[in-house]
């Protein structure tokens, strides 16, 4: 057996001691392809990101003088744009010697222009455990555009297991849509220095105060360096039940522009019978060095499939999630646009 581990095997998994977490694990946390991970009690400002490398324990490094200093998230406390933090997470690995790890930011997070990376002992690349990896797992984060309000058990980020190696089974390439539609927006344009975000305040903040929409204009739009933005596929997307996909970027030499840095898309995303139908893939794109004109049904993105070990006993969509059968959509913490 070969796939990506669907729920059913991830509760296995939990119930076998391979997943393990303080204080146990709490509802929704397994979703049909991937597991989320929740955020600890502790925080430290980092200097600068690292990678712990071969034979070295992420502890040794925080021993270290990489951190400047440490924060109790107990109460809640606000992680600031520019800066870059690690968590230790709630959640811990016992892999078996034939399941790695993968991981990615949630889509909620990536929405809101803050960037996170998974961390092991022993690391050389980020976001990945290797078969049989046996410890703890840390989050790096740094917020680009919006400061935001953390707490203890905040989901920022998810992991997805694989048993063996299997070959994708297809690739597909997104564009980008700049026609608006009937709305005439095609995205929306991050307003910097905008006031914080709260993590636990879903549906609590006016886009207004945080996003400029951005207006069609004959198919066509200039990304300006360094600016955040959030705009949607031109296609449609869709996941079987029996699948699994990760979004990747295209490949830089392709234009001054980077999209995406959440990327798992679970079984049943899209699917018609899972109330999914026209479902577009968000992309959250960041302008590089120079202005660089985006044109519609730009290459943007790509989409990687990937078989399940076994279909999934849930599928996306089923409880009501809050991406499925999405267009241009900011993330849940907003109200009232998309």
């Amino acid at each position: 057996m070969t796939g990506i581990l669907p729920s059913q095997t991830l509760a296995q998994m939990i119930e076998s001691g391979a997943l393990a977490a303080t204080d146990g694990f709490e509802p929704g946390q397994i979703q049909p392809a991937s597991l989320d991970l929740r955020l600890g009690r502790t925080a430290y400002r980092l200097r600068a990101s690292f990678l712990p490398g071969a034979g070295r324990t992420v502890e040794d490094r925080l021993n270290g003088d990489i951190v400047m200093h440490r924060i109790d998230l107990s109460e809640g406390a606000v992680l600031e744009t520019g800066c870059v933090y690690l968590v230790p997470l709630a959640e811990r690995l016992a892999l078996p010697e034939d399941v790695s790890c993968a991981a990615n930011p949630k889509s909620s997070t990536g929405r809101i222009d803050v960037f996170t990376r998974v961390i092991t002992d022993g690391a050389q690349a980020f976001d990945a455990a290797p078969a049989g990896y046996q410890g703890p797992l840390y989050l790096e984060i740094s917020p680009r555009t919006f400061s935001v309000l953390v707490r203890p058990g905040a989901r920022l980020a998810q992991i997805r297991l694989r048993r063996g190696s299997p070959a994708p089974l297809k690739e597909i390439t997104l564009g980008v849509d700049l026609t608006g539609g009937e709305s005439g927006v095609i995205g929306y344009r991050a307003r910097r220095h905008s006031g914080l975000i709260d993590l636990e305040n879903l549906g609590g903040h006016d886009p207004a105060d945080f996003w400029e929409p951005v207006p069609a204009r004959g198919g066509r739009m200039v990304l300006d360096p360094d600016e955040f933005y959030i705009l949607a596929s031109a296609e449609s997307a869709s996941v079987a039940p029996d699948e699994a996909a990760e979004m990747a970027p295209i490949a830089t030499e392709i234009g001054e522009f980077r999209a995406h840095y959440a990327g798992f898309f679970d079984p049943g995303f899209g699917w018609e019978s899972a109330g999914g139908a026209g479902s577009r893939a968000v992309l959250e794109v960041r302008g590089r060095d120079v202005p660089f004109m985006l044109e519609h049904g730009q290459a943007a993105a790509r989409l990687v499939y990937e078989a399940l070990e076994a279909p999934a006993d849930a599928v996306y969509g089923a409880s009501g999630s809050h991406y499925q059968a999405q267009g241009l959509k900011l993330s849940k913490h907003f109200g009232g646009w998309g």
